[in-house]
């Protein structure tokens, strides 16, 4: 049976289990069991101090009414950092490499956003589609471009990050292949491939946190 380096981003499957569900599983065992002291360990405080810590940094440029949204953000944000450097140990699945998924998420949350604003600042809002000082003859093509680029801003920043982590895994896939490929023919040029790789890895690591 001939694989391609595509099916890298197929969901392995073990006893009709996908094993992306089963590495999801491993960070909820590191949430401590219910005592009568919220941080008993060294990892339930390195995991507060993580919460907060994104939690502070999505919040500082909100007021207090947009508070409300620290639950779901700080979820979203804890979910995707999980999935994409659990997405890069061996025989693994990275969902958000799925252009799918990235818009089922990216789509109700711009849609939220969108109506939040317009619900509660309309003028502050449709003043984006106009920029100020904007010359009488070209308003009606600023407001269409504008226009435009609101509505497919979910779908360009799905593509994008679709794209970036696809790109990433192919060349981990390429560059690991030649690694093992050159080892038995010239160590020398493997050795150096396995350094690029390493660095590739490390920037893979930051992509997917960022």
């Amino acid at each position: 049976m001939n694989l391609s380096f595509f099916d890298q981003f197929m969901s392995p499957h073990l006893l009709g289990i996908p094993l992306i569900l089963i590495s999801l599983l491993f960070p909820a065992l590191l949430f401590p069991s219910p005592r009568s002291r919220w941080v008993t360990n060294r990892v339930s405080t390195l995991q507060s101090w993580f919460i907060y810590m994104i939690t502070k940094q999505l919040m500082i440029p909100l007021d207090k009414k947009g508070h409300k949204w620290a639950l779901i953000l700080s979820s979203l944000m804890i979910f995707l950092l999980s999935i994409n450097l659990l997405g890069l140990l061996p025989y693994t699945f990275t969902p958000t490499t799925q252009l799918s998924m990235n818009l089922a998420l990216a789509f109700p949350l711009w849609l939220a956003t969108l109506l939040t604003g317009l619900r509660n600042q309309p003028s502050a809002s449709l003043g984006h589609l106009l920029p100020e000082g904007t010359p009488t003859p070209l308003i009606p093509a600023l407001i269409m471009i504008e226009t435009t680029s609101l509505l497919i801003r979910p779908l360009a920043l799905g593509v994008r990050l679709t794209a970036n982590l696809t790109a990433g895994h192919l060349l981990i896939q390429l560059i690991s292949t030649a690694t093992v490929t050159l080892f038995s023919i010239m160590p020398a040029i493997s050795a150096l491939t396995a350094c690029v790789l390493l660095l590739l890895t490390i920037l893979e690591v930051a992509v997917a946190m960022i």
